[in-house]
């Protein structure tokens, strides 16, 4: 049989079941199956084929006592042609039933079997346990996608796509899609540009965010809006980011934080409950942005585990430790970790701990053991009684416990600390892999110092609202003055953001200045914004979640690139499509460009 008598036409068949529908119920039934051949295996003469589509597995038996014509033509088949059979529901064999599969006590005798499509050898057998290197799953992603693995992860992303929508509807949300191509804002990332043809010379950018878009809603009155919706950031690459990644945005009017928070904890709430059928805390519990910063060095604490920052530069003042008063007159901190019941520890572990934080920028590690007999370390003997004890009290140390110490600057430590926290997370096993602790991060900083720019840049972005009792701060010291913003972040990773924002023209020229922009930068780029201020803009503020985040943790992966369809590499490389890709000259003329080599 060629190639050329391999596709025949379904005709008047009609699929009556998928392959993952049939059971005891159906014995006797005579039913259409149409898919994928997964297996297929002769046994002296029987032919057994496994059918696949997107709902499960069937077997499909081809015997030519049966139907002569149907085993001849199964004969041809091999991994992942497509054809369609008609035959008879049967119970297996005593003895060949698979409990594995949920139609594992039946099988399709067949009467009729129609060649739908051959296939080329397949780079890989479509089994979920096939040990595959991502760069040939990308490149082959239409056939990754076909493994029963992936398509549950799709099909959970179909489900948070429903129950978030259902649940936005319950509470009155309008969906409102917003447009793509904008004007080009500064927001943080770069964007990604689109030129135009029409006006040429001019270029629109691909959203970051609806930000403006949605205050406008407000503005407009549409009171609580939400949408699920692609953005765009041209920044660099890791597991968790894409250049084009999904957010549930939501905004709302005439509210404060806690009825954000409330909506925010109500999505989260529902998709665990539905998805995993796991019931978190309501509400969650909240921490200050200074209070995460001091407890665990981090605004997106992992609270499933201890190990919190201790500060001991009490001790260590009262010490005669020449690199830890160095660092205390140099404006710095002493600041550790007690790894409780770890004194044992020998030299070369302890070593592997100091190499690991030389490498995340710290100047060195000091550790000291807390033994039966008192302190142990070289280090000791610059400590007093009177500042061991203070040491022993800083870090809630006792015998059998290792107390591991950085002195730095402030940001420094604060990185440092928090890399060793998962780091000694890890390596000791202390992290319940089961578990989920969501709490939200509030109050951070309205502003930071860009050193780059010479300048301050928005912590969040620049229509952030201030706390009200900081306002005064933004003419004082702005750099002092706290946002009223606020992360929920489960289990280290921030899986939504957001704020109140800024809803009055004053405010938002204010912050303007703060962020040195030139009136003539402001007008051209947000004077619309301004404007619209103007006319009866209702206090309001909004979040957006990373939705692709949040579906990766539901579906217990690492990695957005698992539950993302088409998904681009840590390069931005589409590898099954090759994009990006050059345009020929004549596109690049028709938009008035030129490539500088």
């Amino acid at each position: 049989m060629s190639d050329a008598d391999i596709v025949e036409s379904l005709g008047d068949w009609k699929r009556t079941h998928d392959c993952g529908a049939l059971g005891e119920d159906h014995l006797g039934d005579e039913v259409v199956l149409m898919g994928w051949v997964t297996t297929r295996r002769d046994h002296g003469g029987v032919i057994f084929v496994d059918l696949r589509d997107r709902y499960g597995m069937t077997q499909v038996v081809f015997n030519p006592q049966h139907d002569a014509e149907s085993h001849r033509k199964a004969e041809y088949l091999r991994n992942e042609f497509v054809i369609a059979i008609r035959g008879v529901v049967e119970s297996r064999p005593e003895g060949m039933v698979n409990p594995r599969l949920p139609t594992g006590k039946i099988e399709v005798n067949c009467d009729s079997l129609r060649l739908l499509n051959g296939s080329r050898p397949v780079p890989f057998h479509m089994d979920d346990d096939v040990d595959l290197r991502e760069e040939t799953r990308l490149k082959y992603r239409y056939l990754d996608l076909r493994r029963p693995a992936m398509q549950a992860k799709l099909r959970l992303r179909h489900r948070c796509y429903q129950k978030t929508r259902q649940t936005l509807d319950e509470l009155g949300f309008l969906e409102v899609e917003t447009p793509f191509l904008i004007r080009s804002t500064p927001e943080g990332a770069r964007d990604y540009l689109v030129p135009s043809r029409v006006n040429p010379g001019m270029f629109y950018a691909l959203p970051q965010s609806p930000q403006t878009y949605k205050q406008l809603l407000m503005i407009a009155g549409t009171d609580r809006y939400f949408q699920i919706v692609k953005c765009f950031r041209d920044e660099d690459l890791r597991a968790d980011r894409q250049p084009e990644f999904t957010q549930i945005d939501i905004e709302m009017s005439f509210i404060q934080e806690d009825d954000i928070m409330e909506v925010a904890e109500r999505v989260t709430r529902t998709l665990f409950e539905e998805i995993r059928g796991l019931s978190l805390p309501d509400p969650f519990p909240r921490m200050t942005h200074a209070e995460a910063m001091a407890r665990f060095g981090t605004d997106k604490p992992d609270l499933r585990f201890d190990l919190e920052l201790k500060d001991a530069g009490a001790a260590a003042r009262a010490s005669e430790y020449r690199i830890f008063q160095s660092a205390l007159d140099d404006g710095g901190q002493v600041k550790g970790i007690n790894l409780k019941g770890h004194s044992e520890l020998g030299r070369g572990q302890i070593d592997q701990l100091i190499a690991y934080t030389q490498e995340a920028g710290a100047k060195g590690l000091s550790w000291i053991k807390h033994l039966e007999g008192g302190l142990e370390s070289s280090i000791v003997k610059f400590f007093p009684d009177r500042s061991r004890q203070l040491l022993i009290e800083a870090m809630s140390s006792a015998p059998g416990d290792l107390l591991l110490l950085v002195a730095d600057k402030p940001p420094q430590v604060a990185r440092v600390l928090d890399a060793l926290r998962l780091e000694l997370a890890s390596r000791f096993d202390l992290i319940d892999a089961d578990a989920y602790r969501a709490v939200w991060i509030t109050e951070f900083p309205l502003l930071e110092w860009d050193p780059e720019e010479d300048r301050c840049a928005a912590m969040h972005h620049p229509f952030t609202s201030p706390l009200e009792a900081d306002l005064p701060l933004l003419d004082d010291d702005p750099l002092q003055a706290r946002a009223r913003a606020y992360d929920l972040v489960i289990n280290g990773n921030e899986i939504a953001g957001g704020s109140i924002r800024i809803f009055q023209r004053s405010v938002q020229a204010q912050m303007f200045r703060l962020l040195a922009l030139s009136e003539q930068e402001v007008e051209s780029k947000f004077g619309f914004l301004l404007d619209a201020l103007e006319f009866g803009a209702p206090p309001h503020g909004g979040i957006a979640f990373g939705f692709d985040r949040l579906v990766a943790m539901l579906a217990g992966e690492s990695s957005i690139r698992e539950v993302i369809a088409f998904p681009k590499t840590n390069r931005a490389i589409g590898l099954m499509e090759s994009a990006p890709g050059v345009v020929d000259d004549e596109q690049l003329r028709d938009l008035g460009i030129r490539i500088r080599s």
